[in-house]
């Protein structure tokens, strides 16, 4: 059966052709189905990783409609990742990052009837970092590669017992593009040293992150770990400070746009996590054509009165010409909302 394709995905596939007819084809670095790299062993589905696929997680994560998801990272066989003093590496050609979205059925028992809705790759290709999304058949046996993108039925019940239904929406390939440019350039977004300073469970027991890179030859140049800074989990508690989480929060969902050299540097706002300046960061700012983004608000924010701040009502929002951000979500992060209220209710060094 041939799929019809919205007016949106044809120019998705225009656009493709066109930048295949300017470059090098881009889909020679990429495989029909996620089999076909044998990242995994046995039942695909359960994502046990071959020798040299290593799993690692992030501290902060970027909310996708509460997806949960599974990362491994692959470098070519006898090659490292170079430490950048920025806190960021040197990947060699050839290296993958690998994420699957998933969901459970009912969020109070998370790991059962679980049901794969993509794994993106991150390819570092000659021609630097390509994103590729596949997408699993209903069956969970296969995921396979899409280029225009695409929205999938999505159900779960969540953690209070309300069922949620909802359309998911798979990445077009040049989407990909334009949350992970940096200064032209395609790069990661995770994997920063701040966001993998912590613990994680592998199957040889738990153990700094970082450090089992290290152990296992990942890594080169790296410094004493308790010497580099930490990314909070900004769900945990008890991990920081409301300003501490609500800084990660807003770090890892909004700077890979808001920050210099980004896409959204015109708007002045800069919302990276190393940012001081308060002006930069909203305080009192007034927004560069916002339009209905405003909400005929006045500043970005506004410290004491969350619900007078612009922030917060484009966060609230799921209308596509104010919400933000812009991708990767079509339901509301409320505890997300409620974190940057709390924050900026209690703001008063500003």
């Amino acid at each position: 059966m041939i799929k019809t394709l919205s007016k949106a995905n044809q120019l998705v596939l225009l656009l493709f052709f066109i930048s295949f007819a300017m470059s090098e084809n881009p889909l020679k670095y990429a495989q029909p189905k996620l089999s076909d790299y044998g990242f995994f062993e046995g039942r695909m589905a359960d994502h046990n990783p071959v020798t040299g696929v290593i799993p690692y997680d992030v501290s902060a994560q970027l909310f996708s409609d509460y997806a949960l998801k599974s990362r491994f990272i692959v470098l070519p066989q006898g090659q490292q990742l170079e430490y950048q003093k920025e806190g960021t590496f040197d990947f060699p050609e050839e290296s993958v990052l690998i994420k699957t979205f998933y969901y459970p059925a009912d969020f109070r028992n998370p790991d059962k009837n679980i049901r794969l809705m993509e794994t993106r790759l991150l390819i570092h290709t000659p021609e630097g970092w390509m994103g590729f999304a596949y997408i699993w058949n209903e069956e969970q046996t296969e995921a396979f590669l899409e280029i225009a993108g695409e929205r999938l039925d999505a159900s779960f019940i969540n953690p209070i017992g309300e069922t949620v239904n909802f359309k998911y929406s798979v990445p077009n390939f040049n989407q990909c593009k334009g949350c992970h440019v940096f200064n032209n350039k395609m790069e990661p977004i995770g994997p920063k040293t701040r966001l993998l300073n912590h613990d994680f469970n592998f199957d040889s027991g738990r153990m700094n992150q970082l450090e089992k890179w290290e152990t296992l030859g990942m890594i080169s140049g790296l410094p004493s770990v308790s010497s580099l800074p930490q990314t909070p989990d900004y769900n945990n508690f008890e991990s920081g400070s409301i300003e501490e989480r609500a800084r990660a929060l807003i770090d890892i969902n909004c700077a890979h746009c808001h920050r210099l050299g980004a896409p959204g540097e015109t708007s002045g706002l800069f919302l990276n996590i190393e940012e001081t300046n308060p002006t930069q960061l909203g305080v009192h700012k007034p927004p560069i054509a916002a339009g209905r983004g405003s909400g005929d608000l006045d500043y970005t924010i506004v410290p004491g009165q969350p619900d007078k701040s612009i922030m917060v009502y484009r966060m609230a929002s799921t209308d596509p010409s104010i919400m933000m951000p812009e991708l990767g979500r079509k339901l509301v992060h409320k505890e997300g909302v409620e974190l940057v209220k709390q924050w900026i209710k209690e703001m008063e060094k500003y």
